[in-house]
């Protein structure tokens, strides 16, 4: 039996720890200033670094895929190595990386990678890369892998609330006139991750822990048929409300083997801004 390897990217937002334990590769995603600089996500820039870059300015940096110039030279370092590889990571409708990872892997013996669309972004992918990492451990191979992890993604619950509507704005995915009611009427959205795209869920008008409440009561709804083997909480530089929801959580006979706190890299925090917070998770069949 072949030796496998687990690739992500950096969007799937796991701690450096999980990522240790898992043994997960990562490739990074590229944040492009508007002077030109680039820098690669989780590598040599963090989201306190970010966000301190861009306030006050009126134009955010832009993202940027993995080219295939950069998965053929890790896919190859590890088919070298002897590897199989499954790689899973930022949604196909969401960035042109998987796309360009299919472009790679056509440099490759066939047989040899497995790519998964996890439809999903953040630890919405890195729910999927776990999960790969302990059937990996289980001695699946790559392609009893890949049929689980497919059977796997439409039961990805990635829902998070925004602060607000900013960096949206200025990034091009929210127009001025909503940016101005939203802001005027403290909107807090609710986005949702269905089908590998983003879109509102809801709204919660005024303070953020309203907003909050939206997620805690979108997990309680869900509760019942939810994976308990894996929660996370995921957030932009957001400690105080990322313990508020724990503690929310854990009101109730929580029973959650591994409930994460785990902060956003910057192609997330590009998006989406300051105080963003989400709880991803799986749902059962």
């Amino acid at each position: 039996m072949g030796k496998v390897v687990i690739i992500s990217d950096s969007t799937c937002d796991l701690s450096k720890e999980l990522i240790e334990k898992y043994d997960v590769k990562l490739i990074p995603l590229h944040v492009v200033f508007p002077d030109g600089t680039t820098y690669e996500d989780g590598q040599n820039i963090d989201l306190p670094t970010l966000f301190k870059k861009v306030e006050g300015q009126d134009v955010l940096p832009t993202t940027a895929a993995a080219s295939p110039a950069e998965f053929i030279e890790m896919f190859k370092k590890y088919i070298d190595e002897g590897y199989d590889i499954l790689y899973t990571g930022i949604s196909s409708k969401l960035s042109c990386t998987f796309q360009n990872a299919h472009i790679a892997r056509e440099e490759f013996p066939e047989g040899r990678i497995e790519l998964v669309d996890s439809q999903n972004l953040s630890t919405g992918i890195g729910l999927l890369v776990i999960k790969a990492c302990e059937y990996r451990d289980q001695g699946l191979n790559i392609h009893e892998i890949a049929e689980k992890l497919n059977d796997i993604v439409p039961r990805v619950k990635s829902q998070f609330v925004i602060n607000t509507l900013e960096f949206l704005h200025k990034g091009g995915r929210c127009s001025g006139l909503i940016k101005f009611i939203g802001t005027a009427m403290k909107m807090k959205p609710m986005i949702a991750v269905r089908e590998g795209s983003m879109s509102v869920a809801g709204f919660a008008m005024g303070a953020y822990k309203k907003a909050l409440a939206l997620l805690i009561k979108k997990f309680n709804k869900h509760y019942e048929k939810i994976d308990k083997t894996h929660v996370f909480i995921t957030h932009a530089e957001t400690h105080e409300e990322a313990e508020y929801i724990r503690s929310e959580l854990q009101k109730r006979d929580l029973n959650v083997k591994n409930l994460y706190e785990t902060s956003a890299g910057c192609v997330i925090g590009t998006h989406c801004g300051p105080r963003c917070i989400g709880i991803l998770y799986i749902v059962e069949e």
